[in-house]
């Protein structure tokens, strides 16, 4: 008995070792190449859906390109940036789902009022209610998902950190390390993999280096990304070493997110007093002093004869 359950423990170490190995170590090393391959934000395709998905993206584009924009599509293009979505045509399709949720929610609740009161201002109202709200939904929503990608690449700066450390003491240069750390980052962190492959083609091209990284930093819209963006402007200004400051960097951040964290562990405590105080504590009086209140006017009633 002894020796099946051993011979079954070792079994089932054994698969789970190898299929660890093959998801984290096997199939990456399988996809790499030695080109560095497009993100999947910027490699966007109609070839890539189906045909009715292809012909609702092309409807929301014609009707995105229709929508007047105060001062161009520079702006939702810089929200759409930051959210991720950076294919050429990603303004014009916002725009489109903009107004088709303008009008959905306008006739939607146009037609409540109508079935509720049936009164001309009362339907018009609604319905100018529902077209703002569709309207502005969008925004949030763009907004939220740009506040989510922006918090996951600050938690992925520090292992992508440790990874350029790693490139660059074994010998090699900034663009290479860039290049190696969005590989290896693909599987765990693809947002920040995406930024580092974006950083790198900009750095193939005829930008330079500083203007490459000024736009790494505009584009995550995050004061961490910021910081690492300067200091590898710095270092390449004043030829300092590249190696230490990424390890020092990478050592701040680490206490910075620990501070943070033990920050928020603290005021859990605070926070919990308003649903103990409004919640629990109403619940507890009422199981512990109901039935002695509910005794106490039973007896009164009998003592008066009410």
């Amino acid at each position: 008995m002894t020796i099946s359950v051993l011979a079954g423990l070792f079994v089932f170490v054994l698969c789970a070792v190898t299929a660890a190995g093959y998801a984290l170590v096997l199939r990456p090393a399988r996809i790499e190449s030695t080109q560095p391959t497009l993100p999947a934000s910027l490699s966007f395709d109609q070839g890539e859906l189906s045909t009715t998905q292809a012909a609702l993206v092309d409807l929301l584009r014609m009707i995105g390109e229709m929508v007047p924009v105060r001062g161009g599509q520079e702006e939702v293009r810089q929200q759409l940036s930051a959210a991720g979505y950076r294919w050429p045509s990603a303004a014009a399709i916002f725009l489109g789902i903009k107004a088709a949720s303008a009008l959905l929610f306008g006739v939607s609740f146009a037609w409540l009022s109508m079935l509720q009161s049936g009164e001309v201002g009362g339907v018009l109202l609604s319905g100018m209610a529902g077209l703002g709200l569709g309207f502005l939904l969008p925004d949030r929503v763009l907004r939220a998902l740009a506040t989510s990608r922006s918090t996951r690449l600050r938690q992925a700066l520090p292992a992508a950190l440790d990874l350029m450390v790693l490139a660059i003491e074994a010998g090699q240069g900034l663009d290479a390390a860039i290049l190696d750390t969005s590989r290896g980052l693909r599987a765990t962190h693809p947002d920040l993999a995406s930024e580092f492959t974006q950083l790198h083609l900009e750095l193939r091209t005829t930008t330079t280096r500083v203007e490459a990284l000024k736009n790494f930093a505009s584009r995550g819209r995050d004061s961490e990304l910021r910081k690492f963006a300067n200091l590898l402007i710095d270092t390449d200004r004043f030829g300092t070493s590249l190696g230490p400051a990424l390890k020092t960097h990478a050592r701040y951040l680490r206490i910075r997110f620990r501070q943070k964290a033990q920050e928020t562990a603290r005021k859990i405590g605070i926070k919990l007093i308003f649903p103990v105080f409004f919640l629990i504590f109403p619940s507890v009086i009422l199981v512990t002093l109901g039935p002695a209140v509910m005794q106490l006017m039973g007896s009164l009633n009998s003592m008066f004869g009410i």
